[in-house]
């Protein structure tokens, strides 16, 4: 067939496109899955990649592997991390539920590149030497899953937690009305309000940390079932002890292979992290915008940058957008968790088959966190301001301001003017002097927003 050729494995021959570097397993991938538009993370093939090096070099000390396959098949992952092959990697997140068909086109396109160097490798016999696709699946997950956490999501989430900081060094002489529940409660600083958020972004990043020792712990030398079968003695302890040295990350060979082909908890709890994250990301964004509604009918207690046009058909309105991509992430990666979860629970005795849909949302709320964060920061909370003018308004006006009284009339003498002030529509210290409670001075004395903050 023009412009193909044959690639055979053990089911028969299988005409690949000429160009291409797989092989016949990945062309049946692409003919027997051709579900959805969603591929493989990238993330997943540089943990391949990673993983494949390791296993090259540890087959080689343990004298399972020539030098010179060992050298080719690690120069080919060098060019797949390097890069230079991303179309070579097609495969739907929607396979065999090991991720099998994954591990063999990484397996192929090694196998291709070290023949264009006039070296014989096998994809079997060679390149997926003393491992399985049980093990090696949930361990390119485990390693994508501590980079993406560790390169990516929580140096965005140190850069966020720094302009919260500033925020907050920048506002503490901002005294503001505080709110429950929508409605007027006692003052507090601006920069206290900040301080809670800013807490929020250093409580989530602690979360994920807690998360990652699990994660660092790798199924590699477990094989098909957990036995190891296959795998040379040394074989476990030394792949992870390379992926860490390649890496930077302290990985390690996982003390019972069995747990770690069939359960993915780890996946579980570190997605809660991120769930935790959103959380606490959709109430930042949400309270972002709230404060900036507005501009003139809303609370407006503070300005964020203007980016782009709200409206078209509305001239010159502009909206809180940053703050609306945030919370959508939010919704993304709760429902990411909610696949998660559900998937990890369904293993059925000694191995998971759901890790390609578990990576995937994994991957997919990790980038989404680190970019969210990023785009907020930069075009929502950098240019965030307050609005001293209204905060001050809105603070004077206050009715719940009458709570600093109550150590000297009373809960129910308080609350009376209160509400006295609020239905003839006069100020509470109106109120309080009709009542005869506090003279002028004595109210000013008491009601001093600086003493209740």
């Amino acid at each position: 067939m023009s412009g193909y050729r044959e690639e055979h494995d053990t089911m028969g021959t299988v005409q690949v496109p000429a160009e291409h570097l797989w092989g016949a397993q990945t062309q049946r991938s692409l003919q027997n899955f051709a579900i959805g538009t969603e591929t493989m993370p990238e993330e997943i093939i540089r943990a391949f990649a990673l993983l494949k090096k390791a296993a090259a070099q540890a087959n080689l000390d343990l004298g399972k592997l020539e030098p010179g396959q060992a050298e080719a098949i690690t120069a080919a992952c060098d060019a797949i991390l390097a890069g230079r092959y991303p179309a070579e990697f097609p495969l739907k997140v929607w396979q065999t539920g090991s991720g099998t068909q994954s591990n063999m086109n990484v397996n192929e396109v090694i196998a291709h590149l070290c023949a264009r160097e006039g070296v014989t490798v096998h994809p079997n016999d060679h390149v997926n030497m003393s491992q399985s696709s049980n093990d090696t699946f949930p361990t390119a997950m485990h390693v994508a899953a501590v980079c993406s956490l560790e390169e990516r999501l929580l140096p965005a989430l140190e850069e966020l937690t720094g302009t919260l900081l500033r925020l907050e060094e920048e506002n503490r002489d901002v005294i503001k009305i505080g709110r429950t529940h929508l409605q007027d409660a006692v003052p507090l600083r601006f920069s206290q309000e900040i301080s809670g958020w800013r807490h929020m972004t250093e409580e989530s990043a602690a979360m994920v940390r807690a998360a990652l020792p699990a994660l660092e712990a790798l199924a590699l030398g477990g094989t098909a079932v957990g036995t190891g079968l296959n795998a040379p003695a040394g074989f476990a302890g030394e792949t992870a002890r390379l992926l860490a040295c390649y890496t930077g990350h302290p990985f390690r060979t996982s003390p019972n292979k069995f747990h770690a082909l069939t359960s993915k908890d780890s996946f579980v709890f570190a997605h809660g992290a991120l769930k935790a994250l959103a959380a606490n990301l959709m109430k930042i964004a949400n309270d972002v915008r709230w404060l900036a509604s507005g501009p003139r009918c809303g609370l407006g207690e503070i300005t964020i940058p203007e980016n782009e046009p709200g409206s078209s058909i509305m001239p010159g309105k502009v909206n809180p957008t940053q703050c609306e991509a945030v919370t959508m992430v939010a919704v993304q990666v709760m429902g990411n968790d909610a696949a998660i979860g559900f998937a990890a629970s369904q293993g059925n005795f000694e191995l998971n088959v759901f890790m390609p849909v578990i990576a995937y949302n994994f991957l997919q709320s990790v980038r989404l966190l680190a970019d969210a964060m990023a785009s907020f920061r930069k075009n929502c909370l950098e240019g965030l301001h307050p609005n001293r003018a209204r905060m001050e308004e809105l603070l004077q006006n206050s009715l719940m301001l009458v709570t600093c009284l109550t150590p000297r009339i009373g809960y129910e003498k308080a609350a009376a003017c209160a509400k006295d002030a609020h239905q003839r529509g006069i100020t509470l210290r109106q109120a309080v002097l009709d009542s005869g409670l506090l003279t002028g001075e004595e109210y000013d004395a008491l009601v001093d927003p600086t003493k209740m903050v």
